[in-house]
């Protein structure tokens, strides 16, 4: 979310947690896998009576009849039992699912803030939801539902006799005991796993991304190394963990296995002295067997357990940053002014241990500019000023201390994110368009515009008879960031982005950097279409010379606002101390 958070705004009435949110709508679903899992486990009786049934009445009657029909009983309940476990785990996959349609906007637009704000490089939301949906959809949670079952298997082994009971319930505690160890053993080396995980991620994409200048330059070597380094620990780590779980595993499995033959045993010893039947003995065995068994299922999936729970803790940590935004009064489209008063805007605060520490330092103090309706800003001045910072500020990006910003006199966060990113154009210094058609990323990706919306933008930007020399015309497919084109040709394309629906703002930062003389003259004529219908262009040069078509100028250097005036007024001073201090 795009917002523009004044800290004596938020409060803890403004921190919520949808993921908490979604989960508790869930419910309802949860209970009904915990019954399904009480009716499975209640079936799963079927094979120790059977077994007792068999022993203790067929094989002492020797009636054909009784087995026969054991036989079809038995069939028929566990025909029921497959029935009831196919459709616990299709719950608990649309349950995952259903968690995740709640959750992704929230985790999608955190993301994109996160990413506005240079914060957070080591939080995937998105990645975190995948974890928690995949856990669970898996067998994790049945597991948990099944431990409950634990004591009524305990119990009627101890109902055969308490012997035989007292060793399937030792048996339970020495498998708690190394579940509980496995938890501690492996806790830190999970969490500092999924960090190096998104870590991986993160060099990937950054190479992805600079590809070329990594081809062209001859660092493939040195970042491979770079990438095999932090490899080299996710490895050591991820290893750890399988080490440590597989060989927890291994161990519980020999010990119920241990425990099913020790609980026959001592059933065979009682039978021999005639205290239980042969029938008790077997089924007793394959009971302990069954109450060990969820313990087992739990080590084999301790893994995403624990993920799922980073997972959580670290989205619940990303939400609670989020401000919950309470639904808004639809305002009139903006079409009278722009005012930006007394504005201070700020790094990001950093953050050490996941609290924010102390805030970032100032990167802009602007202290009174108004435009009217059909007004042009140039803004000027040295590289890193400031002025590509005030250009994002306009459109609702970045950490606004102090000050405000007024669209016909109400505060850019009066209004809905996307309501306000209707009335704007953007066009930031760095291009970087979606793997989609042409036209719809000068649509902004909506697909329910009119087609000469679209059209319409485009002659704006001059770029109609290019995107028509394309293979498929406004059809065509352009690749991840615009590969297909040129650097000129997405930069032109994103002017009709920022053109598309006739914004009232519109901020172009550095929008000639690409350009050649065609383009230029294409970018002149669209400033002056829109100035003419009644927008506000700001446009971010480093040379004045890209100034020709606006009335008004500002000049910012060193993060504060020098001049502030007519455009030729502004730039003749700017020339003369230009000339004087040569």
């Amino acid at each position: 979310m795009f917002e523009q958070v004044h800290p004596q705004h938020l409060s803890k009435s403004s921190v919520f947690s949808p993921l908490a949110a979604a989960i508790r709508s869930v419910r309802g679903a949860f209970l009904s896998v915990a019954a399904l899992s009480g009716v499975s486990n209640i079936l799963m009786l079927t094979g120790p009576l059977f077994m007792l049934q068999v022993y203790d009445r067929v094989l002492a009657s020797r009636s054909v009849p009784t087995l026969v029909a054991l036989v079809v009983l038995m069939l028929a309940l566990y025909l029921f039992l497959g029935t009831v476990d196919a459709l616990r785990a299709r719950m608990l996959v649309r349950i995952g699912w259903r968690v995740d349609e709640q959750v992704v906007p929230m985790a999608l637009a955190t993301t994109l803030d996160q990413a506005l704000r240079n914060d957070n490089a080591t939080l995937r939301p998105l990645n975190d939801l995948d974890q928690i949906r995949q856990f669970l959809g898996g067998a994790g949670p049945i597991a948990i539902c099944d431990m409950p079952w634990m004591p009524l298997f305990l119990g009627i082994v101890f109902a055969f006799h308490p012997w035989l009971g007292f060793l399937a319930l030792i048996g339970g505690i020495i498998l708690v005991i190394l579940t509980l160890i496995s938890e501690l053993a492996t806790r830190r080396q999970v969490e500092r796993m999924n960090c190096q995980a998104v870590s991986r991620a993160n060099l990937v994409e950054a190479g992805r991304r600079n590809a070329e200048a990594i081809r062209a330059m001859g660092m493939l070597a040195s970042f491979t190394d770079y990438w095999a380094r932090l490899n080299d620990r996710y490895l050591r780590d991820n290893t750890g963990v399988g080490d440590v779980n597989s060989t927890f595993s291994a161990y519980i499995k020999v010990i119920r296995l241990a425990m099913q033959s020790g609980v026959l045993a001592l059933g065979a010893y009682l039978a021999i002295l005639q205290e239980v039947t042969p029938g008790v003995m077997v089924a007793a065995s394959i009971l302990t067997a069954r109450a060990l068994s969820p313990v087992e299922q739990a080590i084999g999936n301790w893994r995403g357990f624990v993920g799922a729970r980073q997972s959580r803790q670290r989205l619940e940590r990303c939400f609670a940053d989020t401000q919950k935004t309470s639904e808004r009064l639809g305002l009139p489209a903006p079409q009278q002014s722009l005012h930006v008063s007394n504005l201070i805007v700020r790094a990001p605060a950093k953050r050490v241990e996941g609290k924010l520490a102390a805030p970032g330092r100032v990167l802009l103090r602007i202290n009174d500019v108004f435009l009217k309706a059909g007004d042009g800003l140039g803004i000027i001045g040295p590289s890193g000023s400031g002025k590509s910072t005030f250009g994002r500020a306009l459109v609702g990006i970045g950490a606004i201390q102090n000050g405000t910003i007024r669209l016909d006199g109400a505060e850019l966060d009066h209004w809905e994110p996307d309501r306000l990113g209707a009335h704007v154009g953007y066009l930031p210094q760095d291009v970087d368009l979606f793997d989609d058609t042409v036209a719809r990323n000068i649509a902004r990706l909506r697909s329910d515009v009119d087609s000469a919306a679209i059209v319409k933008a485009a002659q704006l930007a001059g770029v109609h008879d290019m995107v028509l020399s394309l293979p498929k015309g406004y059809d065509t497919l352009i690749g991840s960031g615009g590969l297909i084109l040129s650097g000129g040709q997405r930069q032109r394309i994103g002017l009709a982005r920022a053109l598309f629906g006739d914004p009232f703002l519109i901020v172009l930062d550095e929008p000639n950097s690409s350009l050649d003389s065609v383009g230029e003259q294409a970018l002149i004529e669209a400033v002056r279409l829109a100035r003419q219908r009644g927008a506000i262009v700001v446009m971010i040069a480093h040379r004045p010379g890209a100034l020709a078509t606006v009335n008004l100028a500002m000049v910012i250097q060193d993060g504060r606002q020098i001049a502030f005036g007519a455009r030729d007024d502004i730039l003749r001073k700017t020339m003369r101390q230009v000339g004087e201090s040569a």
